[in-house]
This record gives structure tokens, C-alpha cells and sequence, in this order.
């Protein structure tokens, strides 16, 4: 729900403050007071659009702020964000848009990217206008429309198909680029399995080249190491006709001396020096062997060149090193796992694109079927609601049938007919309104005049509250187009609608405004050649005084205002009725005294226009 929501600097409103409660909230005013500005600072909320030309003249900025009791959803949303809700558990939005048109977004304290906001109004905020009429008249929104309504009888099925429709896409995709490219696989197939045949007649192992390189280095330094190590051997056990000693001979002597003194704490030093007389021989010992192991066969150094020459081959075509040589060859056998346009390996995957296919149709069968039952309902519930909108004979029809192959996309075979397999299923939706009795039903864009699409718009939205999750819908001048009995029955659904969700009506006819349970007036004042509005709520006298300015602008006439109050009277009653399900016999009979009146003429009205024209 939208607690409250603060709007600066943005068309004509200068500063506003809206403080928001459940149940069904108007909003009123003049025309260009800056009703319109409120939708704008919601659409804002939401991620929508940011326009510099919204910003109020003379401003560096225009700011919107909302106040959301957060849903689990949006909640969630928020933590993922890193943000942090009040202290009272709200979350606060806010959407700042500059002169020079730059716009920032921001949620629970923190920066956000504008598509944060977006994802924070589908949990929350759900805005109604005169172009949500136009979307209707589209097919996929009014097959995503039906689907809403269905919930999860669609959904679930639906969920299925994508999944396996994502599969069998697949299988499709590549049974054709296999017949389609045969040639061209043919021909990778060859150039993959001939490097494949080199490398491995080769036989690199990994890292191989590295150690080449090392090994013959040292075989062409042989003789220059052979004389280091043997140096250094003989400076550690001398030389061998023994007629100078070594240095392990010379530690030798030096911890017999100390073991011989006499001396606790030079004999002490003994085993310290037996410890290095023995490290110092196993270092002899290994030069000893690393001169055994030296080798400086000129042979031995020629097949050691050879070798890394076969491998400089292979890096030169496949790789920079052997290491990469060989994932390259893991590479190519991967695909040529997937090159394979045998008869047999074609004939598997058409039998696996059948299989699915086959998989795929009993899906789309299940979404139809849920889809039928749900359009029947659907219609029921709206046709219903129409009758109560002063569309009486009206009917509305919600036809679900497969939409025929033949634009070029994914072909399924359904129920022995060529479907189109889009991502939504096989079907095509569309609505249709029968509006008079023995009339033809037609699609929404030719039958449906632009007051009858607000009231079928406002018709399907009634039916479909209880599906809906949304807390929060507004609707912008969805009574356009509409009078008289009709409007009074729009204002009627929408506090019928207010009963489940919170909903905001912006409105220009006093018939609406008289269901509210709060009433929101937008006011303008000029000065100094600028005009700039504010939100005001009003209390009975003063929501008196705009019922009775929005009939026929008579707000400071004793008619005017008793019209109002008559107004607010039949608008009380009429939702005591629709909350306990009888009408009162009070209503019926203020309803008799409007009928005789209207009959003959007569009434407060009737008795201002005789007056005014003998003045």
C-alpha cells in the first residue's frame, strides 16, 4: 500500500503532500490544476520515463517521494538492493529529476538504478490510464490478461511448455543446421579430425616444451657444469690422491679436537659438528650424482632439438605452448561430437525433435484448456459487471483459438492442425463486446466506443481483483467519455473494487468522487504571472463544496450543494447496500422521488432554471 507521497517541483504543483489510506482515495480539481501531475509523480515511482519538461519553471529539480507499507516481495527486493527499510517497517522511494533532464533513483536510503523502482512498482503499484485502454485492444495483452485472471491453472502448465519448448528449439535448430550445412560441417569434420591426427601422431604431454627447453640448455653447457660441480665436490671431500683435505675431512678434525679437550663446553660443540660433517657429506654425495647424471652425448642433444621441432609444428597451428596444443585437441573432439551428419546420427535427432514435439503439444493442450475454462469465467464475470455499468445487454466475449502457422516461426502440430509455438503457447486471445442486444460481436477496437472501453476496462479489473497482488491501483480518468447513469455505477465498482484493494481515482465527474472515502482536491493559485497547485484534503462541508462545483460549477448555490448532498447520500447508501447485500428501502425510495422528478420536470433543479430565467 502507498502510505504517503510527496511531489516538489513538478509541472505546477510547487510542494504537495499526499497522505494515502486504504479503501478508495480521489482526487479532484479544476482543469489544469495539476491532477494529471500526481499520475506523473506515480509513473516516476515506477520507473517510468523521466521528462525535463515535467520539471516546474524555475526549478533546478523535481523530486517524488513514496511511502510503501512493503509487501514479502518488496521487502525482499530491498534486502537484495542492500537498502533499509523506516524504522516503522515502511519503505520510501524516491525518483529526483534535473532541469537538464538527468534523473536519479533511490530506495530505502540507498542509490538504485532506475529498473529497481520498476521492479518495486510491479509488487505494489498497478497505474490505469486511457493508454491501458489502448493496450487492451491488443492481442498478447489481453492473452496476458487472461492468463492473470486464470493464475496458476495457466501458469503452471504454461511453465512446462516454455521448458520444453526452450529443448525442442534446440533439437530443431540443430537437426537443421546439420542437413542444411552438411556440407560446410562435412568439411570442419575433416579439418578437426586431420589436426587431431597430427597432434596425436605427435603425442605431446603437458608442459613438455618447458622441459625440453631446460634439458637442452644443460646438455649444451655440459662440459662448463660438469667442471662447476666437480669444483665444488672437491672443495667438499678433496681430491682424490688425498694429499689435501676436503671440507668434510677438515670438520672432521674439528670435532674430534673438541670431543678430545677435556672440555664440557667444547665438547659440547661435537655434535654440532658431526651434524654438519654429515650434511656436507650428502651434498658430495649428490654432486657426485649430478655428475653421473650430466649427459653430453652430442646424439642424446640432437634428438632432444628434434623433439622440439615437432613440437614447434603443433604451436605454431593450434597454440602458443604444448599445454594448449592439447586443449585444443579436447576442444576439436568435442566438436566433432556434434558434427557428426551420419544418417544415423540425423535420424536420432529427428527422433528426439518428435518426441518433443509430441511432449511440447500435450503442454499447449493443457494451457488451451485451462485457458477456455478461464475465458468462460472470465466473460461470466465481466458481462456481470457490465450490467451494473449501465451496460445492461452488454455481453462480452473471450474467445481462445489456435493461432495458425504461416509467419515464420516455430511450427507444432496440435490436435492434427499446424500451430504457431510462441513462447506464450499456441493460442490466440481476443475479447469481444456484444453491446446491444441482437447486435454482432465484435473485437474491442470496432465495437467499443471510448466511454464502453473505460467501463469494460474498469469491468475487467473488478473481476480480475482477486487474482490480482497488487495492493495499490490507480486509475487516471478511466470514466473519460462517460455520464449520467453510468458514471454513477463506475464510482460503485471502483468502492466495490476499494473493498480489496487500495485504489486512487483521478476523476473529473462528481458521480465517482461521491464513492470516496477520502477526497483529494488539487487547488491553483496565480500570482506574479506563475501558477502553482497544492493537494488538499477536505473534510464533509468542504467535499460538499467540489461535488457541488464539479455537477455545474454551483458551489456557492443552496442548489448545488443540496444536489451534492444528494449525491453523497445515494453514494453512502449504495455501498451499505453492496457491503450487506440488500438495498435499503430509504434508497429505493429516493430513487422513486428522482425518477418522478426527471418525469415531470420538477425538483431543486428544475426550480433554479425557472428561477434564473424570470431573473
Amino acid at each position: 500500500m502507498l502510505a504517503e507521497m510527496r511531489i516538489q517541483g513538478l509541472g505546477v504543483i510547487d510542494d504537495a503532500t499526499l497522505e494515502l489510506d486504504p479503501g478508495l482515495t480521489v482526487l479532484t480539481g479544476e482543469t489544469g490544476a495539476g491532477k494529471t501531475m500526481v499520475v506523473t509523480g506515480l509513473n516516476l515511482l515506477g520507473g517510468g520515463r523521466a521528462e525535463s519538461s515535467r520539471v516546474s519553471a524555475g526549478a533546478k529539480r523535481a523530486v517524488v517521494e513514496g511511502r510503501f507499507a512493503a509487501s514479502a516481495g518488496a521487502r525482499e527486493l530491498v534486502e537484495e538492493v542492500g537498502a533499509e527499510p523506516d524504522d516503522d517497517g515502511t519503505v520510501i522511494a524516491a525518483r529526483t529529476v534535473s532541469a537538464d533532464g538527468r534523473s536519479r533513483a533511490h530506495l530505502g536510503g540507498r542509490s538504485v538504478p532506475v529498473g529497481v523502482l520498476g521492479r518495486l512498482a510491479e509488487q505494489q503499484l498497478a497505474v490505469h490510464g486511457q493508454n491501458d485502454q489502448l493496450r487492451l485492444l491488443r492481442g498478447a495483452d489481453q492473452r496476458s490478461l487472461l492468463d492473470r485472471f486464470a493464475g496458476i491453472a495457466v501458469g503452471q502448465p504454461l511453465e512446462e511448455y516454455r521448458r520444453v519448448r526452450t529443448a525442442w528449439l534446440e533439437v530443431v535448430g540443430e537437426l537443421a543446421e546439420r542437413r542444411d550445412n552438411a556440407r560446410r560441417l562435412a568439411q570442419e569434420s575433416d579439418m578437426l579430425r586431420h589436426g587431431l591426427a597430427e597432434i596425436e601422431a605427435v603425442d605431446p604431454q603437458p608442459a613438455e616444451d618447458r622441459e625440453l627447453v631446460e634439458l637442452a640448455r644443460r646438455m649444451a653447457e655440459a662440459d662448463d657444469l660438469r667442471s662447476t660441480a666437480e669444483s665444488a665436490r672437491m672443495a667438499l671431500s678433496g681430491p682424490d690422491d688425498g694429499e689435501m683435505p676436503g671440507a668434510i675431512g677438515l670438520a672432521g678434525e674439528a670435532r674430534a679436537l673438541a670431543e678430545q679437550s677435556g672440555d664440557p663446553e667444547l665438547a659440547g660443540l661435537g655434535p654440532r659438528l658431526a651434524d654438519a660433517v654429515a650434511v656436507l657429506a650428502d651434498a658430495a654425495a649428490e654432486l657426485s650424482g649430478y655428475l653421473d647424471r650430466l649427459d653430453a652425448d652430442p646424439e642424446r642433444l640432437s634428438q632432444v632439438l628434434a623433439r622440439q621441432a615437432e613440437l614447434k609444428s603443433l604451436t605454431r597451428k593450434y597454440a602458443a605452448d604444448t599445454d594448449g596444443v592439447l586443449e585444443w585437441a579436447q576442444r576439436a573432439r568435442d566438436r566433432l561430437a556434434g558434427l557428426d551428419v551420419s544418417d544415423e546420427a540425423l535420424a536420432g535427432l529427428a527422433a528426439r525433435r518428435d518426441e518433443l514435439a509430441g511432449e511440447l503439444a500435450a503442454h499447449a493442450t493443457a494451457v488451451t484448456a485451462a485457458r477456455t475454462e478461464a475465458a468462460g469465467r472470465l466473460a461470466e464475470a465481466t458481462t456481470a459487471e457490465l450490467g451494473g455499468l449501465a451496460m445492461r445487454d452488454a455481453r462480452l466475449q473471450v474467445e481462445v483459438a489456435p493461432r495458425p502457422a504461416g509467419d515464420g516461426g516455430p511450427v507444432l502440430v496440435v490436435g492434427g492442425r499446424e500451430c504457431h509455438a510462441g513462447s506464450g503457447g499456441v493460442d490466440e486471445v481476443e475479447i469481444r463486446l456484444i453491446p446491444h442486444a441482437g447486435s454482432v460481436a465484435q473485437p474491442l477496437h470496432k465495437g467499443a466506443s471510448g466511454g464502453e472501453l473505460s467501463r469494460v476496462m474498469l469491468a475487467l479489473e473488478v473481476a480480475l481483483a482477486g487474482s490480482d497482488p497488487v495492493p495499490t491501483m490507480v486509475f487516471d480518468e478511466v470514466d473519460a467519455g462517460v455520464g449520467g447513469r453510468a458514471a454513477v455505477e463506475i464510482g460503485r465498482r471502483l468502492a466495490r473494487l476499494a473493498e480489496s484493494h487500495q485504489v486512487i481515482v483521478v476523476t473529473h465527474l462528481p458521480q465517482v468522487a461521491a464513492y470516496a472515502d477520502r477526497h483529494l482536491v488539487v487547488r491553483k493559485a496565480s500570482g506574479e504571472g506563475v501558477t502553482r497547485s497544492s493537494v488538499q484534503r477536505v473534510d464533509e462541508s468542504d467535499r460538499v463544496g467540489e461535488l457541488a462545483r464539479m455537477l455545474a460549477g454551483m458551489d456557492d448555490t443552496d442548489t448545488g450543494r443540496a444536489h451534492a448532498e444528494e449525491l453523497l447520500a445515494a453514494a453512502t447508501a449504495h455501498r451499505e447496500t453492496d457491503r450487506a447485500g440488500r438495498e435499503p428501502a430509504d434508497l429505493a425510495e429516493a430513487r422513486s422521488r428522482r425518477s418522478g422528478a426527471a418525469r415531470t420536470g420538477a425538483g431543486p433543479a428544475a426550480g433554479t432554471r425557472r428561477r434564473r430565467k424570470a431573473g
